[in-house]
């Protein structure tokens, strides 16, 4: 069984899993790692699906790396 975005917990250790939505539950655990300022974006989105492998901590390390100049 797939891992369920909408309840399961979710850990810089997340993979990102072929079946990722970017759910309510996703939405929350981005903004407590990145801020209130967190959004997604196209080119964002794009990355988080490229198919290369990664954990949601590679993605809120990856937003950060773009969003230098509006973190507190």
């Amino acid at each position: 069984m797939d891992f369920d975005w909408h309840s399961d917990t979710l850990t810089r250790a997340t993979p990102v899993t072929p079946h990722y939505k970017s759910t309510q539950n996703v939405r929350r655990f981005m903004r407590e790692h990145c801020g209130p300022g967190f959004t997604f974006d196209r080119p964002f989105m794009a990355w988080i699906r490229n198919e290369v492998p990664k954990t949601l901590g590679d993605v809120v390390d990856e937003w950060q790396r773009r969003n230098e100049d509006s973190r507190p």
